[in-house]
């Protein structure tokens, strides 16, 4: 899924295109990374290119336009905060053990504990949290209990103003049996949270394959989405044309939400990876 090369300045710019180049050799001396309309912060999944070493990674997703590498652990943030970027979102979560069980909330509410401690102290915006599997329970119970859960959380959140996010999932095709895998479910329980710093991480790929409807959700439901992930269906691959979402397309709809976070880049490339990762910023770059 990619070979080694390293980050250097002709990849970079084979990556970003012809057009361009121009601009990334006139930043190169101030390293700055090239103009963009910038009307949505950009971010890449640090997961999908894993085969990358971290480093190099951020130097390249700088150089496009990218300012955050996300879902890091604290000590891999600390390897890119030297290199001008940020993190979006501190990673971590246990999928499949999450918060709809109470006996895991001891271990989850201490990790959510010190990452917040760990982000409100880099100015870094947001953490993840997971719902877990379902193994059985019914989804209303699940609810409640992953509301038990992060109301003891939640006040620290809102004094450190940390947002604590909590990702929705396909359980059709990638998680099966996940909990939090229809919007509404996400949606009622942001509400009977009722905390400023209690969002949902909307994942556009996956609620694609759950519920489709996306461009209508995300207008209805702006109030409780605190993030957005991409990644193009069928395959989770590039968010191009070789897919059936209209990126550019529902990306304007974020953007006149009046949304001021970040777009998280979750797609797992199928060609070169840094010409792909590039693509997708240009896309997106509405």
């Amino acid at each position: 899924m990619q070979r080694n090369e390293s980050c250097s300045r002709r990849t970079v710019l084979k990556a970003l295109g012809v057009g361009a180049a121009g601009v990334l050799a006139a930043s190169a001396r101030s390293d700055e990374a090239p103009k963009v309309k910038g009307n949505i912060k950009q971010s890449v999944c640090r997961w999908c290119y894993g085969r990358i070493p971290l480093e190099k990674l951020a130097r390249a997703a700088k150089a496009m336009g990218y300012q955050s590498i996300e879902l890091l652990l604290p000590q891999e943030y600390l390897k890119i905060k030297p290199l001008g970027m940020t993190c979006a979102m501190i990673g971590g979560a246990d999928i499949a053990n999450g918060l709809n069980r109470k006996e895991n909330h001891a271990k989850i509410l201490r990790e959510l504990r010190e990452r917040i401690e760990f982000a409100a102290a880099e100015k870094l915006p947001s953490v993840i949290c997971m719902a877990g599997n379902r193994r059985g329970l019914a989804d209303d119970e699940g609810l409640k209990t992953c509301a038990l859960g992060l109301k003891k959380i939640l006040g620290l959140a809102e004094q450190k103003k940390v947002n604590v996010m909590m990702e929705g999932l396909n359980s059709k095709v990638d998680h099966k049996d996940h909990m939090y895998d229809h919007t509404a479910w996400g949606v009622e329980l942001c509400r009977h949270l009722g905390s400023p710093r209690f969002k949902l991480l909307y994942d556009i790929y996956h609620m694609q394959i759950m519920e489709g409807d996306v461009i209508r959700t995300i207008r209805q439901h702006k109030d409780c989405i605190g993030h957005y992930h991409t990644g193009g269906n069928p395959g989770r691959h590039e968010i191009d044309e070789t897919q059936e979402l209209n990126y550019p397309a529902i990306v304007r709809a974020i953007v006149a939400t009046g949304y001021k976070g970040y777009l998280g880049q979750e797609f797992i490339p199928s060609r070169d990876p840094l010409t792909s990762l590039a693509q997708g910023f240009r896309i997106c770059d509405v």
